[in-house]
């Protein structure tokens, strides 16, 4: 059986952090430039190392993706951009361009590649291109099914990695190329600027093709069309494994630390059970199930592991997330029996939240003290971001992540 690694995204320092802590075995990454989340909140230089210095610690990796597609005016830059990853001492880049794979392995010859989805990987024929010129790892397209992923582990040679999403929001276009972003905002997606149109309602009337119909579906509001349900494969961890992938990938790298601790955690058990024990694994499915049901998600669907997908895999009727807990805050350090936060939502003195806890507890609490920055009692915590110490009537650890269920 391969190793299998359990790969989550980071949109900052504490998301990476908070990954690290909650099961990661590696973190993946964008810097200030070439990735292709532009908006996100992404590593200045000096959070890179730092993040990378805090994963190593603990025998995680870190990944950068450097997957736009690129232009003339990006590739001069890309050198001392991969000059300044080499000296951070990250683990790996993913990249999708053909250029700025070949400026990598130009300044940094014994660098680890993985060639990205947005290179549009569909057949072990394209994996061994990649693996000739140096490629220590490929990550399939998302409409490859689990037949085409064993046909591909049987084709390419075994010390060529398979990587693959399973968990998280998908796109309606092929792999992540998508043109409607730039079509309606000139912001470009394979740029990385993506304003999510599948996400947006639409009308849609077609004149000239009578008689052929789409699956639409509407209400006062329009209809979302080609708003996908998300990817979620925590139901079909041994398959995963029969298949010959060797890194499960979760998409969201602009996703908040509760969302990525939350399917870090229920991931990491998953797949440490089933390893264990194929019973334990399913013995434990319902608190996986509910877990993964804990952070924001718009129903789920597997995506094109198992068929291709139908109008089932599509919600037409909103784009709203199903959110069943709240983010408060991550603990920090201990002083005086009380602790520190940077709190993220409004809680109160005499609430019940949960503290969330890697191994996979959850427990309940109720607020007993909240002092603000100066040391002052306060009843409530109204203003996104402030900095509290309280105290929750129990110890806590560091990088506990504290959250609120909604009715």
């Amino acid at each position: 059986m391969r190793r299998v690694e359990l790969l989550v995204p980071a949109s900052s320092l504490e998301v990476l952090k908070e990954a690290v802590i909650f099961g990661a075995d590696a973190v993946y990454i964008g810097g200030d430039v070439y990735g292709l989340r532009a908006k996100a909140k992404n590593f200045s230089s000096d959070d890179m190392r730092k993040g990378v210095e805090f994963a190593h610690e603990r025998n995680v990796k870190v990944y950068v993706t450097a997957n736009i597609l690129a232009h003339n005016e990006d590739l001069p830059l890309a050198y001392e951009y991969f000059e300044e990853l080499k000296d951070i001492g990250v683990d790996a880049l993913i990249i999708s361009d053909p250029g700025v794979f070949s400026i990598a392995k130009e300044v940094w010859p014994e660098v680890e590649i993985h060639i990205s989805t947005q290179a549009n990987n569909t057949n072990y024929g394209t994996y061994n291109f990649w693996h000739k010129l140096g490629a220590k790892r490929v990550v399939s397209a998302r409409e490859l099914s689990m037949d085409e992923i064993k046909e591909l582990r049987n084709n390419i040679p075994d010390d060529l990695e398979i990587e693959t999403f399973i968990h998280g929001a998908m796109c309606i276009s092929y792999s992540g190329r998508c043109l409607l972003s730039n079509y309606f905002t000139g912001r470009d997606a394979n740029h990385g600027e993506c304003t999510h149109p599948c996400r947006w309602k639409y009308h849609v009337m077609e004149e000239q093709r009578p008689g052929e119909y789409l699956p639409v579906y509407e209400n006062e509001r329009g209809t979302y069309i080609f708003n996908s349900k998300d990817l979620c494969m925590i139901e079909h961890i041994p398959e995963l494994i029969d298949a010959g992938i060797d890194s499960f990938k979760i998409e969201g790298r602009m996703k908040t630390a509760l969302y990525v601790a939350t399917v870090a955690r229920t991931y990491r058990k998953a797949i440490d059970d089933y390893l264990e024990d194929p019973k334990l694994y399913e013995k434990n499915m319902p608190w996986y199930l509910d877990q993964i049901s804990n952070c924001t998600y718009r129903q789920f669907t597997t995506g094109f592991f198992f068929g291709k997908p139908t109008h089932e895999s599509q919600i037409y009727d909103n784009n709203t997330y199903i959110r069943e807990y709240t983010y408060l805050g991550i603990v920090g350090d201990c002083k005086d029996g009380l602790y520190r936060i940077e709190q993220r939502n409004k809680f109160s003195v005499g609430e019940t939240i949960e503290v969330m806890k890697p191994n996979g507890d959850n427990i309940e609490v109720e607020v007993k003290r909240i002092l603000n920055e100066k040391g002052t009692e306060v009843e409530s915590a109204p203003h996104p971001k402030e900095v509290l110490w309280i105290d929750l009537g129990m110890e806590l650890d560091k990088y506990d992540i504290l959250r609120r269920r909604e009715d």
